[in-house]
C-alpha cells in the first residue's frame, strides 16, 4: 500500500490522524519468548466513541507482524501494511465500519524490536537467568504494540505478561493476580490512569523486592538488592519533599527497579516503576538527584505531558527545575546550585556541538523535528535550557508569586498533553507581561542561551574557581563532594599534563572513584590532556555500562584523536551486540560522522 499522510497529524513522529477515533483503553496481553526473542501478543484497542462513519483508522508500527484483525465481536476486519519508513516504521491501515467501538489485533513482535532488549544469563549480575525490559521512550510503543504512539493519545491499560516459570515479570503498572502452571507463570497489572504510549514498560527476569516505605519498594536482581535497598533509602523524604512543593502525588506508588547496566538511560519515569540505572549504586547516597529528576516527572512529564517530541522541553525543562527544587528542600540551596552549574556546562557544551555540526536550530527550545529521528535530536538542551528559563520566570515574578504559576499550569493540564503556545497562553492570562520580562520568545524560538539568563551563585562554587587547571592539595579538595569533583574535572580539560594527572590521581584516586560521574570525569579529563594510557579503563567501562550520559562523551573524545580513533570504531563493534537498540543506534551514528 502507498500510505496517504493523514491530514489532521498533531504528530510528526506518527501517523496519529485527529479525524480518525481515539484511543481510550488498551488491553494487552503478551507471551515471551527467550529462545525467538518475540512477543506474540493481542492488543485490543477501545475507543473513546464509536466510528461514525466507515473509514479507516491508522496505527503506527515497527517490525512488527500482523496476523489478524476483529472489531470487539470477533468480525475480522480488512488492513493494510505500509511501506516501512525508516524513523516511523510501517503505518498500519485498518479499515472500520460505521459503529466501530474498537478493535482487536494478533501480532508477532520483531527478534530486534527497538523497545526491547534481551539479555543472555552472562548478562546479567546473577549470571543464571535471561532477562527482558523494554524502553519505549521516544516513539518505540510501536515496535511493541500497534498503537496511536504519540503523547497526544494517553491511555488507561490492562495487561498480562505469560513468562518461563521462575522468572518474576514487573509493568509500570498496578500488580493484580498471577497464575503458574507446569512451564509459565501469567502476571496480571492494570493502569487505571491515563499515560502516553511512550511509558509503557515491563521488565522479566531473575527480580526480588524490598519494602523501602508504606509506598514504595526496590526490585533488582536478588544480588544487588541489600545495595539498592540502602543507596534509595531516603525515598519517603523525596516523596514529601516533592508533595510539599507540587502537590499530591497522583501515582498510588514510587516503585524502584535497577535495571541491568546495558540501560542506556540515568532513569526512566515510568510511573509506579522508576526503572534506574545500576550506575547510580555508588554506596554514598550521591547519586539521588537522578531519584529526585524522575520522581518529578511523577508532576512534569507524567501528570502534564509534551503533545510531542518539538515540545520535549515541557517535560525535561520543568522536570529538571523541579529537581533542583527537590534538592533544595534535601539538600540544601548549595548543593541544588552546584548542580545548576553543571547543567550550565553540559547544556554550553551541547550548543557547541550543535552549531559545529551546522544544526543551530535544535538547541531552539520549540523544534522542528519532521523528518528527523527523535532519538538522534536528544540532547540536554531541553532540560537545561528549559530549566534556566523557568529560573529566569522565577527570578522575575519571585519565588512564591511562581510557584503559584507552577501549581495552576499543572492543575489546568491534570493527565493532558500540552504544547509551547499551551504554555505562553497559561503564563501571559495568569501574569501579564511576565513572560515579555525575560524575552520568553527569544528563549523558545532562537537558538543558543540568551544573555540574560540566571546564572549559579554559590560559595562553594566560587572556592572552586580558584583550583581550574591546579592540583589542590589534599588539605583543600578532602571535603568536596562528588558535585564538586565533577564541576573541578570539566573545569580542568586540556589545562593539566601527565604529570600533574598523576599526583591529582595518587592524592584522590580518582580513576578508583565508585561514583561513575566522577569516574568518568576522570576519564575525560585525561583523554582531552592526551593521556591515552586511560583508554584500557575506557574500554573496561565500555565493556560494562550502555548509560548514554557516559557512551556518547566517550566515544566522542576518541573519536575526535587520530592516534585512537580506530580504536574507538573497534570497541563498538566489540561492545555493540551488549548496548540497548537505542544507544547502539546512536554511537554508531557518532562514529560515521
Amino acid at each position: 500500500m502507498e500510505y496517504d499522510a493523514p491530514m489532521a497529524r498533531p504528530d510528526p513522529h506518527s501517523v496519529t490522524d485527529d479525524a480518525q477515533p481515539r484511543t481510550r483503553h488498551l488491553e494487552w496481553d503478551a507471551r515471551v519468548d527467550f529462545g525467538s526473542k518475540t512477543l506474540t501478543a493481542t492488543a485490543t484497542l477501545h475507543f473513546h466513541a464509536a466510528a461514525p462513519v466507515a473509514g479507516p483508522l491508522d496505527l503506527d508500527t515497527r517490525g512488527l507482524t500482523i496476523s489478524r484483525v476483529t472489531d470487539l465481536s470477533g468480525a475480522t476486519l480488512s488492513f493494510e501494511l505500509g511501506k516501512e519508513d525508516p524513523i516511523l516504521g510501517a503505518p498500519l491501515r485498518v479499515n472500520l465500519p460505521a459503529g466501530t467501538t474498537g478493535v482487536k489485533l494478533e501480532y508477532r513482535t520483531a527478534s530486534d524490536a527497538s523497545a526491547l532488549q534481551w539479555l543472555e544469563p552472562a548478562q546479567t549480575h546473577g549470571g543464571k537467568q535471561p532477562y527482558l525490559f523494554s524502553q519505549c521512550q521516544a516513539i518505540h510503543a510501536r515496535s511493541l504494540v500497534p498503537c496511536q504512539d504519540t503523547p497526544a493519545r494517553r491511555i488507561s491499560y490492562r495487561a498480562s505478561l505469560d513468562v518461563p516459570q521462575g522468572l518474576v515479570a514487573v509493568m509500570g503498572a498496578a500488580p493484580r493476580t498471577s497464575s503458574t502452571t507446569t512451564a509459565r507463570t501469567t502476571f496480571h497489572f492494570e493502569m487505571p490512569q491515563v499515560i502516553p504510549p511512550y511509558l509503557l514498560a515491563f521488565a522479566v527476569g531473575d527480580l526480588a523486592s524490598k519494602d523501602l516505605s508504606p509506598r514504595s519498594r526496590v526490585w533488582s536482581e536478588p544480588g544487588l538488592l541489600d545495595a539498592a535497598a540502602w543507596e534509595f533509602a531516603d525515598v519517603e523524604r523525596h516523596l514529601a519533599a516533592a508533595e510539599s512543593l507540587f502537590g499530591e502525588y497522583d501515582w498510588e506508588r514510587f516503585d524502584l527497579l535497577v535495571m541491568p547496566p546495558s540501560f542506556p538511560y540515568g532513569g526512566m519515569e515510568n510511573p509506579r516503576l522508576t526503572f534506574l540505572t545500576p550506575t547510580l549504586l555508588a554506596g554514598d547516597r550521591s547519586m539521588v538527584n537522578v531519584v529526585a529528576h524522575e520522581l518529578a516527572h511523577s508532576w512534569t512529564g507524567n501528570l502534564v505531558t509534551n503533545v510531542n517530541a518539538e515540545h520535549f522541553w515541557l517535560n525535561e525543562g520543568f522536570t529538571v527545575f523541579a529537581e533542583r527544587r527537590i534538592l533544595e528542600v534535601l539538600e540544601g540551596q548549595e548543593v541544588a546550585e552546584l548542580h545548576a552549574a553543571l547543567g550550565r556546562n553540559d547544556v554550553d557544551d551541547a550548543i557547541a556541538r550543535f552549531t559545529r555540526a551546522g544544526t543551530p536550530e535544535l538547541t531552539c527550545l520549540r523544534t522542528k523535528l519532521e523528518g528527523i529521528d527523535p532519538d538522534e535530536a536528544f540532547s540536554v538542551v531541553p532540560y537545561e535550557k528549559g530549566y534556566l528559563l523557568l529560573r529566569a520566570l522565577e527570578g522575575a515574578a519571585g519565588r512564591t508569586r511562581f510557584d503559584e504559576l507552577l501549581q495552576s499550569w499543572l492543575q489546568a493540564h491534570r493527565f493532558g498533553a500540552v504544547t509551547t503556545d499551551d504554555f505562553l497562553a497559561h503564563f501571559e492570562q495568569h501574569a501579564p507581561g511576565l513572560l515579555a520580562k525575560v524575552d520568553a520568545l527569544e528563549w523558545i524560538d532562537q537558538p543558543g542561551i540568551p544573555a540574560n539568563a540566571p546564572r549559579a551563585h554559590s560559595a562553594r562554587l566560587d572556592a572552586l574557581q580558584k583550583f581550574k587547571g591546579q592540583v589542590p592539595e589534599s588539605s583543600d579538595a578532602s571535603a568536596w563532594s562528588p558535585t564538586e569533583w565533577q564541576l573541578y574535572l570539566e573545569g580542568s580539560h586540556g589545562k593539566l599534563n601527565a604529570d600533574q594527572l598523576a599526583t591529582l590521581d595518587a592524592r584522590f584516586s580518582l580513576s578508583k572513584a565508585k561514583n561513575t560521574e566522577v569516574h568518568v570525569g576522570w576519564l575525560l579529563l585525561a583523554l582531552s590532556c592526551g593521556v591515552t594510557s586511560v583508554v584500557p579503563q575506557v574500554e573496561a567501562f565500555v565493556g560494562k555500562f550502555g548509560r548514554m550520559k557516559y557512551l556518547k562523551p566517550l566515544f566522542t573524545a576518541l573519536h575526535a584523536r587520530a592516534d585512537t580513533k580506530a580504536g574507538a570504531k573497534a570497541l563498538f563493534e566489540k561492545n555493540r551486540e551488549r548496548m540497548h537498540p537505542i544507544a547502539k543506534q546512536v554511537i554508531a551514528g557518532l562514529l560515521a560522522k
